[in-house]
């Protein structure tokens, strides 16, 4: 994964964004494992939905989830599934495809630290 210091990308309130398997982060973010391991784990989620379809799946389910309790960033299954993960840095080694699925459904812990 090619990582990209800015000061355009992310948006106003994240630390860093992955794009098309390019991460971006703002200078003097400190790029802790398990933040890239999270990345990473976005990385493979969009390699296997192809790209496209992991943008727009991820649009579409964000959409769905905003009139809904709770944060609709954190309720993605993208999401919980690598805030669920990015501690085990291992996760990658054996995580089954489309992972994210089981994650559809799960309840979110919500922590104060959601601005990866």
């Amino acid at each position: 994964m090619k990582i990209i210091r800015t000061s355009i990308l992310p948006f106003h309130g994240f630390s860093a964004i992955n794009l098309l398997g390019i991460l971006f982060v703002h200078h003097g973010v400190y790029l802790s494992n398990e933040l890239i391991n999270h990345e990473r784990i976005h990385t493979v989620q969009q390699r296997e939905m192809l790209f496209v379809f992991f943008y727009i799946f991820y649009m579409l389910e964000w959409l769905v989830r905003l009139p809904m309790k709770g944060n609709a960033y954190r309720n993605i299954s993208f999401e919980r599934e690598a805030y669920a993960n990015q501690r085990n840095l291992d996760y990658l080694k054996s995580r089954p495809l489309y992972a994210w699925r089981h994650y559809l459904k799960k309840p979110v812990r919500e922590t104060k630290n959601h601005n990866i």
